[in-house]
């Protein structure tokens, strides 16, 4: 593999290119990494508007046509939909659980078969939740399972 790194002159736009034959997971949770160093999430809380990194997130979840960003112990507001996050973090260790939740796999600290299908999450955090049984399979696939 060939890395070129070129200086750019003041007030150029910066640009990755990526020359590959083809892609895949490793490829994709890269270029998020690239993406996610300087991407920041808006998030407010207490009518205060925060920037948060999306790798500090354990989960998002929708709660009465609300999304909350829930960190470690900290839980704040974003307006974005759960669609708009699923899109935007697609291919990264973010995964939706439930027509409620998307979760960071990063964060989880162990999984376990539930009742009726389903698994049941324990967070590094020490927070548990509920994959539906929909979206077990995909988990799997996700996860090699």
């Amino acid at each position: 593999m060939k890395i070129t790194i070129q200086d750019l002159p003041e007030g150029a736009e910066e640009e990755i290119i990526i020359r590959c034959r083809g892609m895949d997971e490793q490829l994709l949770k890269l270029i998020y990494a690239l993406k996610s160093g300087r991407e920041k999430l808006t998030v407010s809380k207490d009518e205060k508007i925060f920037q948060i990194l999306p790798s500090s997130v354990y989960y998002f979840e929708s709660v009465d046509n609300r999304v909350f960003a829930c960190l470690e112990k900290e839980v704040y507001e974003t307006k974005l939909k759960l669609y708009e996050l699923e899109e935007r973090f697609y291919g990264t260790d973010f995964f939706r659980a439930s027509k409620s939740v998307i979760m960071n796999l990063a964060k989880v600290e162990s999984l376990s078969p539930a009742f009726n299908g389903r698994f049941e999450v324990t967070m590094k955090n020490g927070e548990k939740l509920i994959i539906s049984r929909q979206y077990v399979p995909l988990l799997k696939e996700k996860l090699r399972m």
